[in-house]
């Protein structure tokens, strides 16, 4: 990709710079990534409650109050603190390296972006500590629910709950404003857009939509607070407010929150394959752009959430033409990836693992997803256990399995450390095998009848839910292995050279882990990524 050496020396920093404010972009992403995982555990924790709760159809591990807070801060923590945070860590990390530049555009925007995050996480745990309890309107916290407050108490769970993840929408919308300046203006000489890899196109695209998008669920969030606390009537429907507007403002910015999460997930995937596969990403260029258009498109469809709402025939009929449309840009997606890995010299390491099986539940993710763009279709499921398993197929399925990917791909260059590979193989045996277990069942029992956000159920469910719970369970102890390896590893792992993967990207001709300011000299981009087909000349591995 360049034609001017880069690498100096490795640079290691001591474990506790990692807990100080740091304007390098480098230990940002690092801060993120651990944060983020650390609230995955929480929140993970929380989801094998609920799924205890659901072993049986009767209420007997905890009452109705607590199980409706424990679902809304289970959904609100894996969205708002773990992936997108885990993305955005990753983002930070890899961006600058990827684009050859020093650091992003504002460094220090950036560390106060990140520092605004643990603010969020101790609202919304502290929640749970309250006499009032933890907010319990769901993660869509829709009115006129959640602006009911029959405690009286001016501080309340559904009062923290708002504060947080308005807090947590100033915080992106930052992010959002670094991300696209430092890959619009930093770009390494020669580094046309259509050379760029396509996971800066993925986060380009990703960040671009969120900055056109999430003010409106900003926005909505803080009128949602004086409806509550401040006796304004938005959105109360015995005083004249429509509750509709509240949802047409968290859909506009929470479906495209959606491809906000999966665009980089995407990225990760379209860098992974064609390092294991040895040929270059097929289509490179429709690739990219393509996530442009997912981008765009995905403005389009928010409306589809909403096709029970009262909402006209003529709209649904616009929404449901619109979101299958997406299928478009998403299948050529799938399409490269397969022809990418079509007869290449395949080298089953966890990464590609981890984006196989990704790619796998993405593609049942797609297809429930088409299903649920039908008004028809749609009006029949609505509210059931399918939504709640075409979701957990994109948010875990997909996207959590691409954050586990990148970590163990990008693990060597973060630590100048090698992972545990059968430590790693195991993570993903277990993570797969307890995904499936616990999200498949979902679609049965949906189609069925069988609601979301209930605690106790008909007993004609149970079989489908006992299977799901020993999933959820399985996936809980998934962790342990993964926990295991990267402390391990990152204190005692083997030491690797600068490209341990003999990979093309920029990223790697720096040392492992990079310098401050990455490279000695900026250096001057010659061709396009993915050139896997031509003969490499890159640093080879050293172990020492």
């Amino acid at each position: 990709m360049t034609n001017q050496p880069t690498a100096s020396v490795p640079f290691q920093r001591p474990w506790h710079d990692y807990l100080k404010f740091s304007t390098d972009h480098k230990v940002i992403g690092i801060q993120y990534l651990l944060m983020s995982f650390c609230f995955f555990l929480v929140a993970g924790l929380l989801a094998m409650i609920i799924r205890a709760e659901l072993l049986t159809p009767q209420l007997d591990v905890v009452d109705r109050s607590l199980y409706n807070g424990l679902f809304t801060l289970h959904g609100t923590i894996m969205i708002f603190l773990w992936i997108f945070p885990a993305n955005v860590g990753l983002a930070n990390y890899l961006i600058p390296l990827m684009i050859g530049a020093k650091d992003v555009a504002f460094p220090v925007l950036n560390a106060i972006a990140f520092w605004l995050m643990p603010v969020v996480g101790v609202l919304l745990i502290g929640s749970f500590f309250l006499p009032t309890g933890a907010a319990q309107a769901g993660w869509w916290s829709y009115p006129p629910v959640s602006i009911q407050n029959p405690s009286g108490n001016f501080i309340n769970g559904e009062f923290l709950w708002l504060l947080a993840v308005a807090t947590s929408g100033v915080s992106s919308i930052m992010g959002g404003v670094n991300f696209v300046t430092t890959v619009w203006k930093l770009r390494a000489p020669g580094l046309t857009l259509l050379k760029m890899p396509v996971y800066v196109w993925t986060i380009l695209s990703a960040q671009i939509l969120q900055l056109f998008c999430l003010p409106a669920l900003t926005g909505g969030a803080v009128m949602l607070l004086f409806d509550l606390s401040f006796g304004t009537t938005f959105f109360d429907p015995f005083n004249q407010g429509n509750p509709i507007i509240y949802q047409h403002l968290f859909w506009f910015y929470s479906h495209p929150a959606v491809y906000v999460m999966a665009l980089p997930a995407f990225g990760v995937f379209s860098e992974i394959l064609p390092v294991f596969a040895r040929k270059p990403l097929f289509g490179y260029k429709t690739v990219a752009i393509s996530s442009f258009l997912i981008a765009i498109q995905g403005t389009f469809v928010w409306v589809h959430h909403m096709f029970t709402s009262a909402t006209p025939n003529w709209m649904r009929m616009f929404f449901m033409a619109s979101t299958m449309l997406i299928a478009v840009p998403t299948g050529i997606k799938v399409l490269a990836w397969t022809a990418t890995v079509w007869r290449g010299s395949l080298r089953l390491k966890t990464p590609m693992l981890f984006c196989l099986g990704g790619i796998l539940m993405f593609l049942f993710a797609g297809i429930t997803g088409i299903m649920l763009a039908s008004a028809p279709f749609d009006l029949h499921v609505n509210n059931t256990y399918f939504v709640v398993g075409h979701f957990h197929y994109v948010v875990f399925g997909t996207v959590t399995m691409a954050i586990y990917g990148a970590i163990y791909f990008w693990f060597p260059k973060m630590t100048g450390r090698m992972y545990n590979e059968a430590w790693g193989k195991l993570h993903f045996a277990l993570t797969f095998i307890g995904a499936n277990l616990n999200f498949f069942p979902m679609h049965p029992i949906g189609l069925q009848g069988m609601l979301r956000r209930i605690s106790s159920y008909d007993p004609e469910y149970t079989a489908w839910n006992v299977v799901a719970s020993l999933g959820a369970f399985l996936l809980g102890m998934s962790t342990l292995p993964f926990i295991a390896n990267m402390v391990a590893s990152a204190f005692q792992g083997r030491r690797v050279g600068n490209n341990p993967w003999n990979s093309l990207g920029l990223e790697w001709t720096t040392p492992s882990p990079p310098p401050e300011e990455n490279f000695e000299v900026i250096p001057t981009i010659t061709v396009e990524p993915y050139g896997y087909d031509r003969p490499v000349d890159l640093t080879t591995e050293v172990t020492t």
